[in-house]
């Protein structure tokens, strides 16, 4: 058995649920530690190569293609466990988050074991989005690597095009199932088997391991007298389920569905699918996953109980290592998050792009406020410590640089979509440049006056005479 060594949350929107018309994948990418550095690349397309992949993490060893599509990734700076690029759009504006991590029974585990050296996280980008040409297509080249390779890990993955979303859970050494999310629907996933009803006679609209339902038949697996509820048959409800991973889809349908009250946090039935109450825009995603129970005695920053501010597992974490939003729609634009995404803005990329920002590429070993991944920890650092004084200058910075990039997108939108080719990629290359240029002035002007203001909060002064 593996050591899983992420616990993520995933939130998808259909199209049509969407204020902007454009799909989302997103996602938070927790890891053990605090200070995980990331940085943000383009690996180049690739033609007439004879290579073998070989992972760092298991040896898990795969030929590649002879060609592979220009992509965008978030890999780990240390790479000594693997490339972990975890998600990003390739040259056919297809996209992938890869992964929440997904835990299986003891039952379905006792017949189908994971692989050791089979497909883990480290490689689940590498592997597959310079290969594929839709969202589909993504679930279907993955299942057939996990047929012939299996997996090492229960794992979800997200594939985004700009007329689909879908969402693939692998959950044992070869069985798996994905489902597309519809377009007026929404979905989240926090680290536990989430997808529920399958229709195998539904092809259109869901996938799965061949021989997966001769699989739970021929082991007496299936706990229902009726259907295939996927989530009953290889999933978990343990007390961790509850306090670790049920409290977030709790808070983000509370958030998404304002109108139903009526969901347990520590419910096994919330739904994975559900129609939001309102269309959603950029900012609702952000916000689900800059949270951490807001406005309820369950927020650690809050004025609960000792006891109800630490009975949930929050969304965002100070682990947080990389905070993504995928968005598709004229466009493809990829919004990366550094440091505690409470603390921090979602910065946007277009993904058609040949370079990336110095500032985001360059990751050193110590801290540096020219590297974007190490400005924005030493931000979230300094308002968490002084956050009844910060708070409130925190939130409106993100507000600012939140109005600031909406019209900025709209203006670059129009002005790309009016070129093509090498034309449009080298201009969004030189916006991207000016986006994070001013993101990064914008952060540390605000940190400093932090810094400035924090000096007077000093608990070392005393007031006796105004002269002293």
């Amino acid at each position: 058995m593996s050591i899983k060594r992420s616990a993520c949350t995933s939130i998808m929107v259909g199209k049509k649920a969407s204020l902007e018309g454009t799909t989302y994948i997103s996602r938070n990418e927790d890891r053990l530690k605090a200070i995980h550095p990331k940085a943000v690349i383009v690996q180049p397309a690739v033609t007439g190569r004879k290579e073998t992949f070989v992972s760092a993490y298991n040896q898990l060893t795969v030929p590649l293609p002879a060609s592979g599509m220009r992509y965008t990734a978030t890999p780990d700076v240390d790479q000594s466990a693997g490339p972990n690029e975890e998600d990003g759009f390739n040259s056919k504006n297809v996209g992938e988050s890869a992964t929440e991590s997904v835990y299986a029974n003891e039952r379905v585990l006792a017949y189908d074991p994971f692989v050791q050296n089979g497909l883990a996280e480290d490689a689940l980008t590498t592997l597959v989005l310079p290969f594929i040409d839709s969202a589909r297509h993504g679930v279907q080249y993955l299942g057939e690597l996990v047929a012939k390779y299996g997996s090492a890990e229960g794992n979800g993955v997200q594939f985004i095009d700009a007329n689909e979303v879908w969402y693939m859970e692998i959950v044992t050494g070869h069985q798996w199932v994905a489902v597309k999310i519809p377009d007026d629907c929404y979905a989240v996933a926090a680290n536990q088997v989430a997808i529920q009803q399958i229709d195998f006679n539904d092809p259109d609209n869901y996938q799965w391991a061949a021989g997966i339902q001769a699989f739970v038949e021929s082991h007496h697996l299936n706990p229902d007298p009726e259907g295939f509820n996927f989530r009953h048959i290889f999933g978990t409800d343990t007390k961790k389920d509850h306090h670790y991973n049920t409290p977030r889809v709790w808070f983000a349908q509370k958030y998404f569905n304002p109108e139903d009250q009526s969901q347990d946090p520590e419910s096994a039935e919330l739904p994975f699918i559900r129609k939001p109450s309102r269309k959603l825009s950029i900012e609702d995603v952000q916000y689900v996953l800059k949270s951490h129970f807001d406005e309820t005695q369950y927020d650690p920053m809050g004025n609960g109980s000792a006891h109800d501010k630490l009975t949930y597992r929050a969304i965002s974490l100070s682990r947080t290592a990389n905070s993504h939003i995928l968005q598709m729609g004229d466009l493809a634009v990829q919004w990366v998050g550094f440091g505690i995404p409470t603390f921090c803005p979602h910065v946007p990329m277009f993904a058609n792009t040949d370079a990336i920002a110095k500032a985001y590429t360059d990751v050193p070993e110590k801290m540096t406020l020219d590297s974007a991944y190490w400005l924005f920890e030493a931000l979230a650092m300094v308002v968490e410590s002084h956050y009844e004084d910060f708070i409130e200058a925190d939130l409106a910075y993100q507000k600012d640089l939140s109005e600031w990039a909406r019209r900025e997108i709209a203006t670059i939108q129009t002005h790309a979509l009016g070129l093509e080719g090498a034309a449009q990629t080298a201009y969004l290359t030189q916006q991207n440049q000016r986006i994070v240029d001013h993101y990064l002035t914008t952060t540390r002007d605000f940190l400093f006056e932090l810094m400035t203001e924090g000096t007077e909060l000093s608990k070392l002064t005393f007031k006796m005479d105004p002269n002293l």
